[in-house]
């Protein structure tokens, strides 16, 4: 009855974990979740007043395919404005999320057998929607001592005649990790060798970062990949608008076409009054994001300083993103109170969401075996009660 196909595919780890910790919750019991991807500030008000106004003036018609003409505009010049890059309007999409923007592009662009490389830890959707579009997932694991990034040796050795996509994450999820412009311009002289390679730049956590870190994405790092470069992002996560739904993309003007024929027959146009309220997120004040990052940037430094308390784990500080992703190796090998011994990252996550009450997610599910990802887009109560739990939960491991 169910198509083949899909059993290429999983469900979101994430999700899992997520709605396990619900059903824990449902029954009294008090759960701390840190698993799911989403700001806990609200949407700004002068973007929900966007909306409202849009609902007044009664644009809640169907719109244009992949965006209204004043979505694309405000797209155009955030690309211009911030990353010195210019695309066309039909070099622009927009979709229902970034998520629904990654799929098409990947989609409308993988032959059977084609190849993506794709770093790990790497976010967990990558590898299913390359797998459901019939290419083939080449993931290549890049270490902690790395800072979870991928080197240009690792990207040469892993590009064959049949890469067709290179997928890159900066700011990382899981990992928080960004790379730098140096970082960038080193992967960029290995990818002028190969013309054959495209590459997806995944920025969705682009305003999300530290410390005066300064964000590039590789098209603007290297003006000769412009061309060949998808570059994505949304406004999801520094507006605080992950329910909106609102995703959108620039590339080449066939990509883009092809885009467009594949959500004419599935999605059709993104949610109108979603769309008005993005025109607002990008060409309005942009004041918030340095003070939610500041809000985020100290439940970062709080959340890497307790789990460096606990017994066995080890967490770095990452550059960017809302998300640490520890090291569990030191407690594997140990047995809990009830003498299960802990033999990998899932096992560890399942004792502290069942005798801790803390719902994390394994780094497996991020291609990472040994480790596991905290979101920290959480009051400041509830990491400071899950971390406190946590070094508990290790310390009573023997």
């Amino acid at each position: 009855m169910i198509a083949s196909k899909l059993n290429k595919i999983k469900p979101s780890p994430t999700l899992a974990v997520t709605n396990k910790a619900s059903e824990l919750k449902a029954q009294g019991l008090d759960i701390i979740g840190l698993g799911a991807g989403e700001p806990d500030f609200d949407t700004p008000e002068n973007i929900k007043n966007a909306a409202i106004e849009a609902l007044k003036r009664g644009e809640t018609k169907y719109t244009s395919v992949d965006g209204t003409a004043a979505l694309k505009k405000a797209i155009q010049a955030k690309f211009l404005r911030e990353n010195n890059l210019h695309y066309e309007l039909n070099q622009i999409t927009v979709g229902c999320g970034g998520k629904h923007v990654l799929f098409n592009a990947l989609y409308a662009t993988i032959n059977e057998g084609d190849e993506v490389i794709i770093p790990a830890p790497y976010w967990v959707s990558y590898i299913d929607i390359v797998a459901i579009s019939d290419g083939k997932p080449v993931v290549v694991n890049c270490s902690e001592e790395n800072n979870f990034k991928l080197t240009p040796t690792q990207l040469d050795k892993a590009i064959t005649p049949q890469t067709k996509w290179l997928i890159l994450n900066s700011p990382s999820n899981p990992t928080g990790a960004a790379y730098t412009f140096d970082e960038l311009k080193a992967l960029s002289d290995v990818l002028l060798k190969h013309p054959h390679v495209m590459i997806l730049s995944d920025d969705i956590y682009e305003h999300v970062i530290y410390e005066g870190f300064k964000f590039y994405t590789i098209a603007q790092v290297e003006p000769k990949l412009f061309d060949r470069t998808f570059t994505l992002n949304g406004v999801s996560k520094a507006y605080s608008m992950t329910g909106w739904r609102i995703g959108y993309g620039g590339g080449s003007a066939a990509i883009i076409k092809a885009i467009s024929v594949i959500q004419s027959q599935t999605t059709s146009n993104p949610c109108s009054i979603s769309q008005a309220a993005a025109v607002e997120a990008l060409n309005g004040t942009q004041d918030f994001i340095p003070k939610n990052n500041a809000t985020f940037m100290r439940r970062r430094d709080m959340v890497v300083q307790m789990l460096n308390q606990a017994e066995g784990l080890q967490c770095q500080k990452p550059e960017g993103a809302f998300y640490v992703f520890p090291s569990c190796k030191g407690v594997l090998g140990k047995t809990t109170r009830e003498g299960k011994k802990i033999e990998n990252c899932t096992d560890f996550s399942n004792y502290l969401l069942e005798k801790h009450l803390v719902a994390v997610v394994p780094g497996l599910a991020f291609g990472m075996e040994n480790y596991f990802r905290i979101s920290y887009a959480t009051s400041d109560a509830n990491l400071q009660n899950a971390c406190s739990r946590i070094i508990k939960a290790c310390n009573e491991l023997k």
